[in-house]
């Protein structure tokens, strides 16, 4: 038998499944309920001393709420996705008398944000951020591997630096990471690792993960005065792309970049809405 992942996990995939939920609806829930409990087993008292979902009340999903927020950055959408899946499956457990509480009943949503424009113009930039002292070197890095067309989910992966190659990367770039490498070699030499996104502490594992990154991204868009968001900033560069690349065509751009084929039309439409 398969080992839980989250607690009444079978019950709840049943009810869900009778709801002829489609698959990959019901893995989204399962993805949050996983990274719910594993937060909650990791930091949060009430849940650590027993492990019993029937003593979870509203604090508790507060504070695994606002750790999205602030140490993620979710944007509203995503944080009203999340309470959702977290109310569905509460009710669930109090119509089986599993729980007392309904600890989500007092939990509002948020409000649409408003879209913000789309940021292209940092890629034109490069060269200045990357020689700006005042941004971490993993911010000034995440900048300079996005400009390469790499998103986030890539970069950070175990052994993505010993596959890329740099020597056709521009002066500006070389010249970075010529200082780079100054600060991530003793890093490199204490963990026995030569990955570049390295915790700054002991670790059992010390890769960087994306809350961690964001960790040193967040203070900097005080400086640089835009998103910092791995994901935005990514857009960013593939609309950067596209306008600087109007002859290319759909089959050049997807190989290029690296695109999915069904994407390609969703970012053309964004270059062709920016300023």
């Amino acid at each position: 038998m398969a080992q839980l992942e989250y607690p009444y996990q079978d019950a709840f995939n049943r009810q869900l499944a009778d709801r002829s939920m489609a698959a990959a609806t019901r893995d989204e829930y399962t993805a949050t309920l996983k990274d719910f409990f594993k937060y909650l087993e990791n930091f949060n008292p009430t849940y650590q001393r027993d492990h019993r979902v029937n003593q979870l009340q509203t604090a508790d999903v507060q504070q695994y709420l606002a750790m999205l927020v602030d140490s993620r950055q979710i944007q509203n959408q995503t944080y009203n996705k999340i309470l959702s899946h977290l109310n569905v499956y509460f009710k669930f457990l109090f119509s089986h008398n599993w729980t007392p509480y309904l600890p989500t009943l007092d939990l509002k949503s948020k409000p649409k944000q408003a879209a913000q424009p789309l940021n292209y113009r940092w890629v034109d930039h490069l060269d200045d951020l990357l020689a700006d002292p005042r941004l971490h070197y993993y911010t000034r890095l995440t900048l300079l591997l996005i400009s390469q067309g790499y998103p986030v989910q890539v970069f950070l992966q175990p052994d993505f630096t010993v596959k890329l190659t740099t020597t056709e990367w521009p002066p500006t770039a070389q010249k970075f990471l010529t200082d780079f490498r100054q600060f991530i070699t003793p890093l490199q030499d204490r963990f026995q690792c030569g990955d570049w996104f390295l915790k700054q502490r002991a670790a059992a594992d010390p890769h960087l993960t994306l809350p961690g990154l964001h960790k040193y991204l967040k203070p900097d868009e005080a400086i640089v005065e835009f998103s910092l968001s791995p994901t935005v900033l990514y857009q960013g560069y593939l609309v950067n792309y596209l306008r600087r690349h109007p002859q290319k065509t759909d089959k050049e751009v997807i190989a290029n970049l690296h695109l999915e084929p069904d994407s390609i039309d969703y970012y053309r439409r964004l270059a062709q809405r920016a300023d």
